[in-house]
């Protein structure tokens, strides 16, 4: 996540005397790890890049409540999260209306993000990945509440510290280390079968 810098603050400052090209230069600088973070929150391009125009959008109409003090960057991964839970609770609700079972993630081909999610689990021989494997995965992550969702995205993808994800879910330090090691835990739970070591037969 970028640091707010002299750079962010004072095109802050432009945008809001009206200049739109200081906005579109922050648009340019948070844009791709916006889309990233709703890539990983998501699962496909189509609905990552429906999540970073509106995040943008909700951020341009309320850049004058943006503190000044406050990491720009921070602020709009907020944003960028709360639009993507919006996202996924709109797709689920249409997915519940074609009677799709709702267990199951929004997308369905989304193997380059399976993978990512996979390379976190403790599998020692970094085993392929299988039909049934990736499926496991997918439901493993639909068992995860948003807060765990989101946690888990921003500190095993981007790297994210503890007080940055509490700042952006709105959580104590405490309670973010908690929703990590809760969405680490169920993951490893639900996909250990698939990880351990296969039994070597006896000679």
């Amino acid at each position: 996540m970028n640091r707010m810098d002299g750079g962010d603050a004072a095109r802050v400052t432009q945008a809001l005397g009206g200049d739109q090209d200081a906005f579109r230069a922050l648009v340019e600088r948070h844009s791709r790890s916006l889309f990233r973070l709703a890539y990983r929150m998501t699962g496909n391009e189509q609905d990552a890049e429906e999540v970073v125009q509106e995040a943008m959008l909700r951020a341009y109409r309320r850049l004058d409540k943006f503190e000044s003090r406050s990491n720009f960057g921070t602020w709009l991964y907020r944003i960028a999260v709360n639009c993507s839970l919006d996202l996924m609770r709109k797709r689920r609700s249409e997915m519940e209306q074609r009677e799709r079972p709702s267990t199951r993630d929004e997308d369905e081909d989304a193997p380059a993000t399976i993978e990512r999610v996979a390379s976190e689990m403790p599998a020692p021989d970094r085993l392929a990945l299988s039909v049934e494997l990736r499926e496991q995965v997918q439901q493993a992550m639909s068992t995860l509440s948003a807060v765990e969702r989101t946690a888990f995205v921003m500190r095993h993808f981007d790297g994210c510290s503890i007080e940055e994800i509490g700042k952006v879910i709105g959580l104590n330090t405490g309670s973010t280390k908690n929703s990590v090691f809760r969405a680490v835990q169920k993951l490893r739970k639900h996909l250990e079968p698939y990880t351990a070591p296969q039994a070597r037969p006896a000679r």
